[in-house]
């Protein structure tokens, strides 16, 4: 048998590349999908208008229908939760707050979340909403 070592090679083997490729697509699907965290409610409707706080400090607060507060995944108090996020201002100053509150909760839990917000001086505050149906 004779091995043939004159003959260029003109094959490009991109099954590592494609392999790469897919691990990187998949990292970004998990992280994008992971970038608020916080209780899972029924979030009211609003407008399809989004704005993208990528690569900012984020922190989510959550009002569950039955009133209670959730600082990410941390059920806290609403003292707890203005020492907390006055904590968190001091470390990133420009933090944003996104407040997920369920539809069917007392519209007071989300004024004293706002308010809390207020008296910190976090100015960067988006309330949650999911697309509004067509």
């Amino acid at each position: 048998m004779q091995i043939q070592d004159d003959k260029p090679y003109d094959d490009i083997n991109i099954t590592p590349m494609l392999d790469l490729a897919y691990v990187l697509l998949v990292i970004f699907i998990l992280m994008c999908t992971a970038s608020v965290q916080g209780q899972k409610v029924a979030l009211p409707d609003g407008s399809s208008a989004s704005k993208s706080l990528a690569g900012e400090k984020l922190q989510a607060i959550t009002v569950n229908q039955e009133g209670k507060f959730f600082l990410n995944t941390q059920q806290v108090s609403l003292a707890d939760l203005e020492r907390r996020l006055g904590s968190a201002k001091a470390a990133f100053p420009g933090m944003h707050v996104v407040v997920k509150g369920d539809a069917t909760t007392n519209y007071q839990g989300i004024m004293d979340v706002l308010n809390v917000a207020g008296q910190i001086g976090i100015t960067q505050v988006g309330l949650a909403t999911k697309n509004a149906s067509k």
